[in-house]
């Protein structure tokens, strides 16, 4: 079964969030390597070679191949992987391969990023004719112009450039077959997900204006402009497609970091927020994107609710200091003192008398400085 997967790499918690993230012709998943172990601070990321390219067989595909060949190799590979709904974020063929997804595959979707991509890619007649000479050929002349394709002057990532010449003929003139046959521009108006799209200022191969087309028609879609970035940004520009896709990407973490500022207040986020070493950022990332992001904003229960919950688990287990956060929490939340006194006369019942003891000195004080 794992010769018929695209080859990938996986990164990060199997519990986090799933995001792919798709390569562009002639590379390999190294052309994530400066930006994927940082995405993978807060998402599985997994990421995958086209057929051809890096570990994956060249036969997965073949001549005549089309984008939805490739969309569909990538659904394969969710599917073995037991992910249904991803992120995705792909570079030039890789973004095409998410357009068609956002497209064709809506469900499947959570949000998109498209990078140094289009939704054409100037006709047919140039991507047969670079096929028919690859496969006469071989890949050694196009490897060796590979850096003025993808890089400003001076710039080179010695890594993809062995890729590039690696890379099995075959495999790569299937992906051009792709590309020749590609054309969504009538379509771009259904894309439904939340999209960002991303320019490389200098790119010859897709450059700005393909992607503003893609912005100007896709509904609520973000563009966004690198200077100083050619083809291939995320190898370039790494800390900026970095900082793009995780403002795109983490909408669980902003929302988690809203509800912790409207149930615990500003000023104890401030301080906790000011606290933060690089030691501790990933533990408040966490807080942020599963406590809050995705526990208390499940709207299944009530947040009056969940501060009932919250004041008996941390008495049970003597956890004093969070307990007074959590009294004033549950002030804002709208309990009385009276309720949240009642709260903790039910935890003397089921946590005992000397917990509860102490759980009503620390709430009476907390009250008491409300009050003042």
């Amino acid at each position: 079964m794992t010769d018929q997967l695209l080859n990938h790499r996986e990164e990060g918690p199997a519990s986090a969030p799933p995001l792919l993230l798709g390569p562009s012709l002639g590379t390999s998943y190294a052309l994530w390597d400066r930006v994927a172990p940082e995405l993978s601070a807060g998402h599985r990321v997994v990421r995958w070679d086209l057929p051809g390219h890096g570990g994956s067989a060249a036969g997965l595909i073949g001549a005549g191949a089309t984008v939805g060949d490739l969309a569909s190799l990538v659904l394969t590979l969710a599917d073995a992987l037991g992910i249904g709904r991803f992120a995705y974020a792909g570079v030039s063929l890789g973004g095409a391969v998410g357009l068609h997804l956002a497209v064709h595959h809506p469900d499947r979707l959570s949000s998109l990023a498209v990078i140094c991509s289009s939704a054409h890619f100037n006709g047919a007649g140039p991507w047969r004719e670079r096929a028919a000479r690859v496969r006469r050929e071989g890949l050694g002349g196009l490897a060796d112009g590979a850096d003025a394709r993808w890089f400003t002057a001076g710039f080179t990532v010695p890594q993809l450039i062995r890729d590039h010449r690696e890379a099995d003929p075959e495999g790569y003139a299937a992906c051009c077959d792709a590309l020749a046959a590609f054309d969504l521009r009538d379509r771009l108006a259904e894309v439904s997900v939340p999209t960002l799209l991303i320019a490389g200022r200098e790119d010859p191969a897709t450059p700005p204006e393909h992607l503003r087309e893609i912005a100007d028609a896709v509904p609520d879609a973000t563009l966004v402009e690198l200077p100083g970035a050619s083809h291939l940004a995320p190898a370039q520009r790494p800390g900026a497609v970095l900082t793009a896709l995780r403002a795109h990407f983490d909408g669980t973490a902003r929302r988690g970091m809203e509800v912790r500022r409207e149930v615990l207040g500003d000023a104890h986020v401030d301080r906790a927020q000011a606290r933060q070493t690089p030691f501790t950022a990933r533990f408040q990332d966490f807080i942020s994107r599963y406590a809050w992001g995705e526990i208390w904003t499940d709207p299944t229960l009530t947040r009056r609710e969940r501060s009932m919950i919250t004041l008996t688990a941390l008495v049970a287990h003597g956890h004093y200091d969070e307990l007074g956060m959590h009294v004033r929490a549950a002030r804002r939340n709208g309990l009385t003192p009276e309720e949240i006194g009642a709260v903790l006369l039910q935890t003397a019942v089921y946590c005992g008398v000397p917990a509860a003891n102490s759980a009503f000195a620390t709430a009476q004080r907390v009250l008491a400085e409300e009050d003042e």
